[in-house]
């Protein structure tokens, strides 16, 4: 089986630095509830943690900026084991729907995190 998620795609500058105001918590909440583990951790230009999940990377870092403003576009293998995923992990996973970008239909849901980042998590559908 492969990874579920496949790659990660910024809504703003950098998906590698999504901003939080702790690192410790934002480690904590999506260990627990995205299933992202920790790979590298800095302490300059700015306190920033990545972490991963499969072949997906995202980055939280104390930057200033507003968490509300940004989050991550979360490309996966299979909408459905993902949505099933993420609820076992007790978020709760917006309704589904069909957007289409580029001439492609994908099918997407929205997670909004406690620290206010939004994370679209998409898969293409099948012609």
């Amino acid at each position: 089986m492969s990874g579920l998620f496949v790659a990660a795609f910024p809504f703003n500058d950098d998906v590698l630095s999504l901003p939080v105001t702790n690192l410790d918590e934002a480690v904590a909440w999506y260990s627990t509830h995205f299933g992202l583990h920790e790979v590298s951790r800095e302490a300059q230009p700015v306190p920033r943690v990545i972490m991963a999940r499969d072949d997906a990377r995202v980055g939280f870092a104390i930057n200033g900026e507003d968490a509300t403003q940004d989050g991550a576009a979360i490309l996966v293998s299979d909408i459905h084991r993902a949505r099933e995923d993420l609820e076992a992990r007790g978020l709760e996973v917006g309704d589904s729907r069909i957007d289409e970008r580029d001439g492609k239909k994908l099918e997407v849901f929205f997670i909004v995190a406690p620290d206010g980042l939004c994370y679209y998590f998409h898969q293409p559908l099948e012609d």
